[in-house]
């Protein structure tokens, strides 16, 4: 049963640190709504704009050009800080439990007692979801890029949480 108490801590734990995170989103994506664009431009919606050609000028008419979403905005900002955070307390986490006579099971020994090989695997984690999300952001993803980051900062949530809660093997 003490396990299962300890189960229910992390989930809680990592629910907690996720519902910010999920409300920040929401609030980004309703600004992103009120487009900037769309107020100072008339509305063109209902204009029917031709592909081809005008048969009378030969020239083609302009298509509406919205301006792309910035890769560096304020949810892209918080969402990456939260990241580097959270890897930062991966690391710390990590550190108490071997303190407390457990091991590292994804990682190997030579790697995690090596503090600073093992603080550039962290940093190489969160410049590797920095990296995903700016793909995903050039491919034309913003929804996966931002499900990507809030994935990664659950994931890490999740795993600080059990390295806290995991009892000590010391007598």
């Amino acid at each position: 049963m003490a396990s299962d108490a300890g189960i229910w801590k992390c989930l809680l734990t990592v629910l907690l640190g996720i519902c910010p995170l999920i409300a920040v989103q929401s609030v980004a994506q309703q600004s992103v709504a009120e487009d900037p664009v769309a107020v100072t431009q008339p509305a063109m919606a209902s204009v029917a704009i031709p592909a081809s050609p005008s048969p009378i000028f030969g020239v083609q008419a302009p298509t509406p050009v919205l301006a792309p979403n910035a890769f560096w905005d304020r949810t892209n900002v918080l969402l990456f800080s939260g990241i580097a955070l959270l890897r930062g307390l991966d690391y710390a986490s990590t550190r108490n439990m071997q303190a407390r006579g457990r091991e590292e099971i994804l990682l190997p020994d030579d790697v995690v007692n090596n503090s600073a090989g093992f603080a550039g695997i962290e940093a190489a984690g969160t410049a590797a979801s920095v990296g995903v999300s700016y793909w995903l952001h050039r491919s034309g993803h913003p929804k996966l890029e931002r499900w990507m980051s809030l994935g990664h900062i659950g994931v890490t949530a999740f795993g600080d949480a059990r390295n806290y809660a995991l009892k000590s093997r010391h007598r």
